[in-house]
C-alpha cells in the first residue's frame, strides 16, 4: 500500500476517525479508512459480460478475484482515460472485497466527530445519494461516502 501522509490538526477532545481522501471529477470524497484493505495502481481489468455498466470487471489481487467498479460511472460522470494517478481502492465490506476505481488518492485526514455533519440529501446527481456526511478539514469540505449505498445497487437489493 502506498504511503500516505496523515493530516491531523485534531486535539484529543472527541472520537477521531481517519478518512482516505479521493478525487473524482475534481471533487473530493472521504472513505472511512476502517473499510480499506489496500490501494493498488491501475492494472488489467477483465470485463464481465451482462454486469452493471459501472462494474467494469474483475482483477486478480494476490490470487483472489475482486470485482471492480468505476466511481465515475457510478456517479454518472463521464469516464476519462486512466493516468499515473488512477488507483483502485480495495474495500472490505461484510467480509467481501470490492475494488473502486478513483481518479486519485490524495491523502488521509483525521476528523473529530464534531467536524462531521450527517447528510440529509437522499437523492441527487453526481453521487449525492451516496454521501452520508460532510466533514470539514481545515478550510475544505469533504463528502464522506456511504460505501454500502455506493456498492449495492438499490434496484437489485
Amino acid at each position: 500500500m502506498e504511503e500516505l501522509a496523515v493530516r491531523n490538526n485534531v486535539a484529543n477532545k472527541s472520537e477521531i476517525k481517519q478518512y482516505i481522501v479521493i478525487r473524482i471529477n475534481n471533487e473530493f470524497f472521504g472513505i472511512d479508512i476502517m473499510n480499506v484493505d489496500s490501494i493498488v495502481k491501475i492494472q488489467q481489468i477483465t470485463r464481465v459480460p451482462k454486469s452493471q455498466d459501472y462494474f467494469i470487471g474483475v482483477i486478480n489481487l494476490r490470487g483472489e478475484i475482486v470485482p471492480v467498479m468505476s466511481l465515475r460511472k457510478r456517479f454518472g460522470v463521464e469516464e476519462v482515460p486512466d493516468d499515473s494517478a488512477t488507483r483502485i481502492i480495495i474495500l472490505k465490506l461484510d467480509q467481501n472485497l470490492v475494488g473502486i476505481k478513483v481518479d486519485m488518492v490524495r491523502d488521509v485526514v483525521a476528523l473529530e466527530e464534531t467536524d462531521i455533519e450527517k447528510n440529509n440529501i437522499v437523492t441527487g446527481n453526481n453521487g449525492q445519494m451516496f454521501i452520508k456526511a460532510v466533514g470539514k478539514h481545515d478550510d475544505e469540505l469533504i463528502s464522506i461516502l456511504g460505501l454500502h449505498s455506493v456498492v449495492i445497487d438499490r434496484e437489485q437489493a
